[in-house]
């Protein structure tokens, strides 16, 4: 949004957080959901950053071929999974480290997404669609404050039906119990490893979807650096959350409403402090793991066997 500090002052500063949130809560959102429903039966996938860079690349690079940014978003989609595959294949092998295994998966995806992204240096592909949720003012800074991307309700939508999935249907009863204890899954008769291998791809898929977001919106470019880390800080998230979807959707609103805080303070003149408030981010992750992991409190809601065989 640009600055109108004069016409706008604090209500200004609030329409910038709330269109900031939406926009930056996209990234977390789609990976926090994706990693949640991958705890949730059981394992980890710390590779959820390269699964965003490389949906960041796939979908930049399919929008700028073919001209459709949707195609983009389902390319993305089609290449998470497929890494989703190839770490839920190394992760149910025996004697394989979850973390160790997540560590690979983000060198292998990074490294893939620089590589095949050398090419793509157009300054910017076909972007998705806006949606406008300020049409209700005449103020065009308010207008573009809340111009914001399907992405954000289609994410809101996969957080509910998330939720529902999980709590109300017998195949979100075989993935808990996945989770919380394989033995006893097995004894009535649940795939344990089929059940967390569609987790972990489906949970892969969202991740690179949240990448689409990236480069087919904002920031709207594709560069090695685009992901700053949010890959890693949505995994964080999902502890935060304590394994719900709905509560990981909150989070992701309050990540993306500090990443934010920075350039909003900026459209209202306020450049003080610039590059602190650009690292709210980080900080609040810090804080948040170190409030929410204290040994009385990190248990709460965990699958029982969750980095276990």
């Amino acid at each position: 949004m640009q600055a109108q500090p004069d016409a706008l002052g604090m209500w200004g500063l609030a329409v910038a957080l709330a269109g900031g949130a939406a926009r930056g809560s996209i990234p977390y959102m789609f990976v926090s959901l994706g990693e949640c429903l991958t705890e949730t039966s059981g394992k980890i996938n710390l590779g959820m950053e390269g699964v965003l860079l490389m949906g960041a690349m796939t979908a930049f690079g399919i929008s700028d071929h073919t001209g459709s940014p949707w195609m983009g978003v389902l390319a993305a989609g089609l290449v998470g999974a497929l890494l989703g595959i190839v770490h839920s294949l190394m992760t149910q092998q025996s004697k394989v480290n979850d973390v160790a295994t997540g560590i690979a998966m983000i060198l292998f995806g990074s490294g893939l997404a620089f590589f095949f992204g050398k090419r793509f240096v157009a300054p910017m592909a076909p972007q998705l669609p806006l949606v406008n949720l300020g049409g209700w003012s005449g103020n065009p800074a308010v207008q573009s404050a809340l111009r914001i991307s399907p992405l954000f309700f289609v994410g809101i939508a996969c957080a509910f039906f998330l939720h529902w999935l999980l709590t109300r249907t017998r195949w979100g009863l075989k993935i808990r119990a996945a989770g919380d204890d394989p033995q006893a899954a097995r004894s009535l008769g649940i795939n344990v490893n089929g059940v967390r291998a569609f987790a972990i791809t489906t949970g892969a898929c969202l991740a690179a979807i949240g990448g689409a977001h990236l480069t087919l919106y904002f920031p709207g470019i594709w560069s090695e650096g685009i992901s700053g880390g949010q890959g890693l800080m949505a995994v964080a998230l999902v502890i935060f959350a304590r394994w719900s979807p709905r509560r990981c959707l909150a989070a992701a609103l309050l990540f993306g409403g500090a990443q934010a805080l920075g350039p909003s303070l900026q459209s209202l003149g306020v450049t003080g402090y610039y590059h602190l408030f650009n690292a709210s981010p980080y900080v609040l992750t810090l804080v948040l793991m170190i409030v929410t992991c204290t040994p009385n409190r990190r248990l709460i809601g965990m699958p029982g066997a969750l980095g276990k065989k």
